[in-house]
């Protein structure tokens, strides 16, 4: 069964203001609660708990070949207290494709704003995504111009490029889109590494997974959702995002992977 949701093509810019809208709703939340929430000290961490937490993160870095250095204990422990606190990025669903009851895919629309990015080019894809997340902790946990704890959006988005149809090019974008209340003010940062950028509206695929995301899951990944869509010249077969709701170190993580429309 395939439930239409929108399909005309009209309709994506009703889509695209739909999304803005929500972004705006975001903006509008009270100020002074977001600064209460997220500026207030909590009790410090006990020296044990510190140590067990960045264990546990170092415990799953390995599994991607990759150390976690004890400098990332402090925004390790910011990440943990606020992860409550995560904006969803907002979009409009066009279309819902549907079997038995199951959703296979998603059409959606994304609106414009600003996303913070690092591109890593290590061997492995994994080492790419885990090096690049551990500087945008950082930078959301103060390191950052306004010295505020910034906030975080979900998902984070790893952009990645074919060389051929089953091979990934070795330099990977991880990008998180920027809090509603820091749209319009930019925070900046002094690390050259990470990069702020304006992008447009875009459109996608998106198909949920769950577990980690090495090359091997995500090549499945773009493989099944190749057979469910059959052939088809509306999207890139070179270009792919990864979206990940959790972080590296929860035990099932929520995924999903999005093929890029060539129009928008």
């Amino acid at each position: 069964m395939v439930c239409q949701v929108q399909r005309a093509s009209f309709l994506n810019d009703i889509a695209c203001r739909m999304a803005l809208i929500s972004l705006e709703d975001l903006e509008g939340l009270d100020d002074e609660q977001l600064d209460d929430d997220i500026s207030d000290a909590p009790e410090p961490m006990a020296e044990e708990e510190q140590d067990r937490l960045l264990s546990h993160w170092q415990a799953v870095a390995s599994t991607h070949q990759v150390s976690v250095p004890a400098e990332m204990t402090g925004p390790i422990q910011e990440m943990t207290r606020n992860s409550q606190q995560t904006e969803p990025l907002p979009f409009g669903v066009l279309s819902r494709h549907e079997k038995m009851g199951e959703v296979l895919y998603e059409e959606r629309i994304y609106p414009a704003g600003n996303w913070v990015s690092v591109t890593r080019g290590e061997e492995l894809y994994e080492q790419s995504i885990s090096l690049a997340f551990m500087k945008l902790m950082r930078f959301i946990c103060k390191e950052n111009s306004s010295g505020q704890y910034l906030g975080m959006t979900v998902p984070v988005v790893s952009s990645i490029q074919m060389q051929d149809c089953e091979t990934f090019e070795k330099k990977v974008e991880t990008a998180f889109f920027l809090p509603a209340r820091f749209q319009s003010n930019v925070p900046q940062s002094s690390d050259s590494d990470i990069t702020i950028t304006h992008r447009e509206p875009f459109r996608v695929i998106a198909r949920t997974f769950y577990g980690t995301t090495t090359e091997q899951t995500v090549s499945s990944q773009i493989r099944l959702l190749w057979e469910l869509l059959g052939v088809s010249d509306g999207f890139h077969r070179n270009r792919y995002m990864v979206a990940a709701y959790d972080n590296p170190a929860a035990p099932r993580r929520r995924n999903e992977i999005w093929f890029l429309h060539r129009n928008m």
